[in-house]
């Protein structure tokens, strides 16, 4: 076992007797992670939905699937990438997390991004970036820019379940443009590769 795999399930179990906000008293699982603890790209998404608080894992339903589909189709490997959410507990019918319980747990999100160290975070959908930058930009307006902050890389993309209203990949639609977002992350990543 690696030590950052012993700091991984040693933070899971001090993410699994949190009760700093209510969202702890209707949760089945908490949902810490899934992918390559040395993954050079880490995707945060929102709050876990309901197939991911059944399954205690991120990105698992509908929206997950077509994340998924869309990492192997533009060719990223299981080495390549982890993902967490901000809220590691189901808000109740799937709604947008409050500032408290972001704040309830963000240093745990703080904290599996300092253990896994990633060269590039890619904030998945509005929430997660509205987390981590600070001016006020739509995701529409951010997705695909890089930003760097405490020299590490974000790139903001569409959520999936924002795709999920859209059937077609002709140019500039939302599914054409999450695809190039995310060939553009793995090229950067690659790149940056040492």
């Amino acid at each position: 076992m690696t030590i950052k795999t012993t700091q991984l399930n040693q933070l899971k179990e001090e993410v699994s007797k949190c009760k700093g906000c209510l969202l702890c008293e209707t949760r089945n699982n908490i949902v810490f992670s899934d992918g390559c603890e040395n993954a050079p790209i880490m995707f945060i998404g929102e709050a876990p939905g309901k197939n991911e608080d059944e399954q205690g894992l991120p990105f698992v339903g509908r929206a997950g699937k077509l994340l998924r589909k869309y990492l192997e189709e533009v060719g990223y490997l299981k080495e390549d990438f982890y993902i967490a959410n901000t809220l590691k507990c189901r808000p109740p019918q799937n709604r947008k997390p409050t500032k408290e319980e972001k704040l309830a747990c963000e240093k745990f999100l703080l904290k599996q991004i300092e253990i896994v160290n990633p060269k590039i975070i890619v904030l998945v959908g509005a929430t997660a970036l509205e987390s981590f930058i600070k001016t006020k930009i739509t995701i529409t307006k951010a997705r695909g820019e890089i930003f760097e902050i405490n020299k590490k890389l974000f790139v903001p993309v569409f959520h999936p379940s924002y795709l999920l209203r859209f059937h077609n990949e002709k140019e500039n639609s939302p599914r054409y443009l999450f695809r190039k977002d995310l060939e553009k992350i793995l090229l950067l990543a690659r790149e940056n590769e040492s």
